[in-house]
């Protein structure tokens, strides 16, 4: 994981530090401890009336772990908004739960937001206690994406999870529904409010004057109870001397404390205090380092120990006390009364805020007070110098944010401005992003000619990856016609992005068209290679990144020989990058092409290096898609116990929720336990990973699903099931030109699809009078009988150890069983309900198919077969 701001990320998950002699609120702590036992409890106030302390309050007194996040500005980013919320909550589940959700946080910027929750959630579900969760100043988000999954998230959360949140503000998703059901409380500001007793608590600990009973009545009516303006009537206390006279005029009400905190309590604080506090009111967080170089002295550490004596609204954020910031209503009064009063000393603070972060790399809070500062310049060169940090952490929220927050007076520079379009086709704004690479070609076309073909590189990423993304060939085609023979290379920082974090193919990603191939797709990325390597790019990562999209392409259309070739060509250079996302997919078609020409030694020997390698410098997934692979070769060749140790290593079990970012590995499970004659759990899992499939738009994996779907439910004697599902393959194969999904899958394949030509072509209404298949658009003949000329003789005759069906149905694996208990013919008959002369039928049936003419050769047969597990 990417962080830009490790120190102030703890201080965002950890509650802040109780402070003392606070008063105690048993009814609005109850009032917390009950909603705990439902879905979501909602403290919802106007600013000052205590949320963050009370739910403060309430997480010590329970004396438990809660996990906790304080929102900002900067959280409307929805990957940086969900990797704080799993870094969160990895602070309060089992050290074996974090892990794991760690993981998906790490892996956030590869998967779409629904993936990530889906997955999310399945871990969460293996809560054993109940988890509080509290989220903090939510009023700070705004963001439409994050409310929606939020909503979403807490309408399928576990159970075992209960939310608080804080806001100034409703919750802009409904929350009726958790209402009806006693899932949902809300407290607003009329249930903070200090009633007059805890006004009385107040007051009597307090450091100040001793009031009356009636003062103290008349304070808590002229407050409305409300506890900011209790403590300003405090702080204002202790310059006075007519307590009656103060009281009666006291405005301390929240609608009017703007001018009150700057008039009746900044303005009489010593002058050194008022003009520290002045210019750190500017910052959100802060150090005493922080301090010192905004306000240009050195005595910060002494002079944030004089407001905590004087309770300053000044709020500590860790155990060390190094860490602060101002209460949010106390410094926003006081920003604006900078902003309005004093503009340019507003831009210097932020200016000096910026270059202090910077230096402690805290990045994203260093382009936050650039911004606000108003230098653009600054802002340029921030990002100029960290913008491929940016794009890796995933948060391309903030960084579009960023660059939308340029005046349109401000001229980028050629380069970052191609950034900007690149962020737009990565956001999946591809209108905005083509209206803006035409803007730059219009702007820049008439420059020098030789600063054009260098620009003109740039372009070519941008609009390249603008094709891949959206799918538009036409435009790309005009494009490069009239360039081609021009082009120079650009910074060779556009070159590398990488595509890949968490995919064990190519094919999976955008880049690789989700699994769509067309002749389009070899013809843009031949040319697009060709371009790159007439240049000097051919060692840059997108080059690489297109190869390898071809070979996996080529090989799909089993176009055997031009794969292998490129494959070749990428072994020579692309090895050297020490880069996952790439090695594992080269390596993985390294084993396809080995077991294409029978060596599974070699196949198993490329596995085990690619293993050694990712235990020692690689993260997960890329061990766990390397294990799912081996997972599937000792499947191939039967040995099906290795192949069950590794699905307990990967922790995959048929009571699972399987999700989409680990689909590849439940996949190589799913076929594992349809060797294991499993097959009502194997469709099980199917079922859930499919609709996720297709909402991700994994056309190669819609594929995948359909195929061991058509064979499982060949398998359990679903005849019309299994050719209804094979359509659904066959349909996005031909569409395709999928050639090799099909192939590797062997004999049973080879045998529905011969069953599927008979029904389908030959008599076309035992397909088209089934429900649903009717309203199918055809698969041609053509097609589907150029498949079957693909299979090869070895193929077609695989014995049953190398595929996913088996010629044995199930009751006759139920009668292996019982003979391998030492059953008698009576006892079976009896077990099975059956008549003994029934029994020896069956029996002669099975003997003859094992080829054996004992109950001793069957078990040995079927031992070898691995039929017996």
């Amino acid at each position: 994981m990417s962080i830009t701001t490790p120190v102030v990320l703890k201080t965002k998950i950890t509650p802040p530090l109780l402070k003392e002699d606070l008063v105690g609120r048993t009814r609005l702590l109850e009032w917390i401890q009950n909603g705990t036992r439902g879905r979501i409890s909602l403290v919802c106030a106007p600013a000052g009336f205590g949320k963050t302390t009370l739910l403060t309050q309430w997480v010590y007194a329970r004396q438990t772990s809660c996990a906790w996040l304080t929102l900002d500005e900067r959280d409307n980013d929805p990957v940086r908004f969900w990797r704080y919320a799993v870094y969160s909550l990895a602070e309060t589940v089992p050290t074996s739960m974090k892990s794991k959700i760690v993981m998906l946080a790490e892996g956030l910027n590869g998967l779409s937001l629904t993936a990530f929750l889906d997955a999310f959630m399945n871990e969460l579900f293996e809560l054993e206690d109940t988890v509080s969760w509290v989220m903090d100043d939510y009023h700070f988000i705004t963001n439409p994406r994050i409310h929606e999954s939020l909503s979403y998230f807490i309408e399928y959360m576990p159970q075992q999870l209960t939310l608080l949140i804080s806001s100034r503000r409703e919750l802009p998703f409904a929350t009726v529904k958790w209402l009806t059901k006693n899932e949902s409380r809300e407290m607003n500001a009329s249930g903070l409010q200090f009633t007059p007793t805890e006004t009385e608590t107040f007051y009597r600990e307090s450091e100040g004057p001793q009031l009356t009973e009636r003062q103290i009545r008349g304070l808590n009516e002229r407050t409305e109870g409300w506890v900011t303006g209790l403590q300003l009537a405090l702080l204002s206390l202790q310059s006075r001397q007519d307590i009656d006279c103060f009281i009666e005029q006291f405005q301390g009400s929240h609608r009017n404390v703007t001018d009150y905190i700057f008039h009746e309590v900044i303005s009489n604080l010593p002058e050194e205090i008022y003009d520290f506090v002045l210019k750190t009111s500017i910052l959100e967080q802060f150090d005493a380092r922080i301090c010192d170089a905004v306000t240009e002295d050195r005595e910060s550490r002494t002079k944030l120990e004089h407001i905590k004596k004087l309770n300053l609204f000044l709020i500590p954020l860790d155990e060390k006390n190094e860490w602060f910031r101002y209460h949010h209503l106390f410094s926003g009064s006081v920003r604006e009364y900078i902003k309005r009063q004093q503009p340019e000393k507003w831009d210097k603070l932020n200016r000096l805020a910026s270059l202090v972060f910077a230096q402690r790399d805290h990045m994203d809070e260093a382009v936050e007070y650039a911004i606000t500062a108003g230098d653009f310049v600054l802002v340029e060169e921030l990002l100029q110098g960290h913008i491929s940090v940016l794009l890796e952490s995933g948060e391309l929220g903030n960084l579009l944010r960023w660059f939308e927050s340029f005046p349109s007076s401000h001229a980028l520079h050629p380069e970052m401005d191609l950034f900007y379009a690149f962020v737009l086709v990565l956001t999946g704004r591809f209108a905005q992003a083509e209206q803006r690479l035409k803007a730059f070609v219009k702007k820049h076309q008439g420059t020098d000619p030789e600063q054009w073909k260098h620009l003109q590189s740039g372009i070519l990423f941008v609009r390249s990856n603008l094709m891949f993304a959206s799918g538009d060939f036409g435009n790309w085609y005009t494009f490069i016609g009239t360039m081609l023979d021009e082009l120079l290379p650009a910074d060779p920082a556009f070159y590398k992005f990488n595509y890949n974090v968490r995919e064990p193919y190519i094919r999976r990603t955008p880049l690789g068209l989700n699994g769509a191939l067309s002749p389009d797709m070899e013809n843009i990325g031949g040319l697009y290679l060709g371009v790159l390597s007439s240049h000097g790019l051919q060692e840059s990562l997108v080059y690489y990144y297109v190869k390898q999209s071809l070979v996996e392409g080529y090989y799909e259309w089993n176009r055997i020989a031009e794969s292998r070739k490129a494959l070749e060509e990428m072994l020579r250079t692309a090895s050297r990058v020490e880069l996952p996302g790439l090695l594992v997919p080269i390596l993985l078609m390294r084993v396809k092409l080995h077991l294409l020409e029978g060596h599974t030694q070699l196949a198993h020997d490329l596995l085990e290096e690619g293993l050694d390698k990712a235990g020692l410098h690689w993260k997960e997934p890329w061990v766990s898609l390397l294990l799912a692979r081996k997972m599937r070769l000792l499947i191939k060749e039967g040995k099906l116990p290795a192949a069950k140790k590794i699905a307990a290593k990967l922790g995959l079990s048929t009571k699972d929720k399987p999700t989409f970012q680990r689909e590849y590995e439940y996949l190589s499970y799913v076929r594992l336990l349809g060797r294991q004659r499993k097959e009502i759990e194997a469709l099980r899992l199917l079922e859930q990973l499919k609709p996720q499939s297709v909402r991700e738009r994994l056309v190669s994996s819609s594929a995948e699903i359909s195929i061991i779907q058509a064979l499982l439910e060949e398998q359990l004697g679903q005849r019309k099931a299994a050719l209804r599902t094979l359509h659904e393959a066959l349909l996005i194969g031909e569409r395709n030109g999928y050639i090799r999904s099909f192939v590797d899958e062997a004999a049973p394949m080879h045998a529905l699809l011969t069953r599927y030509t008979v029904e389908a072509f030959t008599e076309p209404s035992s397909l088209t009078e089934d429900k649903g298949l009717g309203e199918l658009e055809g698969v041609s003949a053509d097609y589907v009988h150029s498949l079957l000329q693909h299979f090869s003789v070895v193929e077609t005759e695989t014995a049953a150890t190398s595929s996913l069906i088996e010629q044995f149905s199930r009751s006759e694996i139920v009668l292996l069983q019982l003979i391998r208990k030492g059953a008698s013919n009576k006892q079976i008959a009896a077990e099975l309900a059956l008549s003994e002369g029934t029994v020896k039928v069956y029996l002669s049936r099975l003997y003859e198919k094992l080829g054996v003419s004992s109950r001793t050769q069957a078990l040995l047969a079927a031992q070898e077969l691995g039929l017996l597990l």
